[in-house]
């Protein structure tokens, strides 16, 4: 099983509850983050004056997915989520030693 933590704008999150949805991922939790990496902030003009905002609102949603289904997923976010600009995110994968469902007991794969 692997945990993908992907980092989107939040504009771009239907998308991705939809990618999961159709891929059979049977959960996610989504975090409101704020951050930025290689985009740096973006620069506004207000009033005459430039100022610059370090960290940008971006979403974070994770899930556990089979082995199987985590090059599928990937590619679908690669495809749909991009736009070609700096800040469209990114997706960190974990090795998930084991779930247990609390509810009935049941491990591993099953318990997802």
């Amino acid at each position: 099983m692997k945990k993908l933590e992907i980092v989107i704008r939040p504009e771009k999150l239907e998308v991705v509850k939809n990618i999961l949805n159709d891929s059979g991922a049977s959960g996610m939790m989504v975090t409101n983050i704020m951050g930025f990496g290689n985009q740096k902030g973006i620069t506004h003009i207000y009033r005459g004056t430039e100022y610059t905002v370090n960290l940008l609102p971006k979403l974070k949603v994770e899930t556990v997915v089979a082995d199987a289904k985590m090059k599928k997923v990937i590619d679908e976010l690669c495809k749909q989520v991009a736009t070609g600009n700096h800040g469209d995110g990114k997706v960190f994968v974990y090795d998930v030693e084991n779930a247990v469902r609390i509810r009935t007991g049941e491990t591993g794969e099953p318990a997802l």
